[in-house]
């Protein structure tokens, strides 16, 4: 697999990945852990991806074709995460620390290894940019009574990133672990 940086000229591929979801304004856009002002999530994300110096994402392609999203930045730009205490709880104030919020796998590539692939690209993507830390808060679906739906995992399942090299550093529920990977051997997050 290839990514690349969510930037004005591959937002067409982004809306690929979103599939029929790209004609909904209303969707989320993975806005879940921000705050805006803009009329829709649509162009909240349209606007991020406008101004802000550090992509907020990146698009996975095979064969040249766009295959999968990962939202991944600055935990600090997140208010859904840090103000939320269940969360902060287990967390320190790492000025430094990263948050994947979101993943979106294209229906015919779901289940091919895309998401780890996707997570292992914002792993370094969140390094080179002086992450100290990427956390996460996927679905133990073990943990589950039922099956989830996809768009239930959106965050990412708590195997994926055991498979990308995650540990737990705590729960928020029996079935949402925090999960964290190191980026930097000074780092002084446990």
């Amino acid at each position: 697999m290839e990514f690349r940086a969510l930037t004005a000229e591959s937002w067409p591929d982004l809306e690929r990945v979103f599939a029929s979801r790209a004609r909904r304004d209303d969707s989320c856009w993975c806005q879940r852990f921000r705050t805006h002002s803009a009329p829709d999530n649509r162009s909240a994300l349209r606007a991020e991806v406008e101004t802000l110096a550090v992509p907020v994402g990146l698009v996975g392609y095979l064969d040249d074709k766009p295959v999968g999203w990962t939202r991944v930045q600055p935990r600090t730009l997140l208010p859904g995460v840090t103000g939320n205490r269940a969360v902060r709880s287990l967390l320190d104030d790492d000025p430094d620390a990263w948050w994947v919020t979101c993943f979106v796998v294209r229906r015919a590539w779901r289940g091919a290894g895309v998401g780890v692939a996707l997570l292992e690209a914002a792993v370094e993507w969140a390094r080179v940019h002086g992450g100290s830390v990427l956390d996460g808060h996927p679905v133990d679906v073990a943990a589950l009574k039922a099956a989830p739906s996809p768009s239930a995992v959106f965050t990412g399942t708590a195997a994926m990133f055991a498979r990308a090299g995650f540990v737990e550093v705590g729960r928020t529920f029996p079935s949402r672990p925090v999960m964290r990977k190191r980026l930097r051997a000074d780092g002084a997050v446990t």
